[in-house]
């Protein structure tokens, strides 16, 4: 009986060794189990933040475009009041300044030149502009054919918004005339500029633009019509606020269409010391 309760001891005794070894191996694979649970878990949530980081960026950089895109059409105040309120703008300001600058024989030279020569043209010069009138702090309006329109004092009020637009006219025949001898082109401005109160607003749903309304602007652009080859065309208004600054040459009184005779003047350059 002894060496068989010794043979049933030391069975027992081995079952006991591989049963604890069993679930040895079993806790050992579950926590490694768990662990794999756990690292594709993270790997799964790194994965996802990656995907949200990368359409986040995507979504800010179209974000950026959309913005640089408005930012181009309109003001950056403008722009501003119609991303929080969608609905009609329109401003009234007292008093600004309005600028129509045109290229004199420009149809002569679009039936001479290439339409790309053309267009490269007409986006070296009013590119030059646009600099010019950001160097000011003056609002570009719009282009129209071989016009450009640019005004000061809005949408932003400044005191000195005629005395802006005197230096950016001055500026831009002086940029006209270093452009004319690089192309070697007859190239020169029609320049009329006006004084006075505006109503601005952005109109239209597509292609919408921010413009200006007003005698004042009409008046501008009489100046402009009823102007001088390479010369700035000044209506009284503007002569008054900027005449103690500038010299001025006095054209008289001359008949402007659909307003009748006005005393106009040349704006010929700043006043010397």
């Amino acid at each position: 009986a002894f060496p068989t309760r010794d043979r049933g001891d030391a069975a027992r005794r081995l079952y006991e060794s591989h049963v604890q070894a069993a679930i040895r191996l079993s806790d050992s694979y579950r926590i490694s189990g768990a662990l794999l649970g756990i690292l594709l878990v993270a790997l799964s949530a790194a994965l996802v933040i990656l995907k949200l980081r990368r359409s986040a960026k995507a979504l800010d950089r179209e974000r950026q475009l959309a913005e640089t895109l408005l930012l181009n059409v309109l003001p950056k105040p403008i722009a501003e009041r119609l991303k929080l309120n969608p609905d009609v703008i329109a401003d009234s300001f007292p008093t600004a300044t309005v600028l129509f600058a045109d290229l004199v024989g420009f149809s002569q030279l679009s039936a001479r030149l290439p339409a790309i020569e053309l267009v490269r043209l007409l986006n070296r010069i009013f590119s030059s502009l646009d600099l010019i009138a950001e160097h000011h702090g003056l609002e570009k309006i719009k282009t129209i054919g071989d016009a450009y329109m640019v005004v000061s004092g809005l949408p932003l009020a400044r005191p000195d918004h005629a005395q802006a637009m005197a230096d950016f006219a001055l500026a831009a025949i002086d940029e006209l005339s270093q452009i004319r001898t690089e192309r070697g082109e007859n190239l020169q401005f029609r320049i009329g500029i006006n004084s006075g109160s505006v109503i601005a607003g952005v109109i239209g749903v597509r292609k919408f633009a921010y413009d200006l309304w007003g005698d004042t602007v009409n008046i501008a652009s009489r100046m402009e019509m009823h102007g001088i080859p390479d010369a700035i065309h000044c209506a009284e208004s503007t002569y008054q606020l900027l005449k103690d600054r500038y010299e001025f040459t006095a054209r008289g009184s001359i008949p402007i269409k659909g307003i009748g005779p006005m005393q106009t003047y040349l704006l010929t350059g700043h006043k010397k010391a």
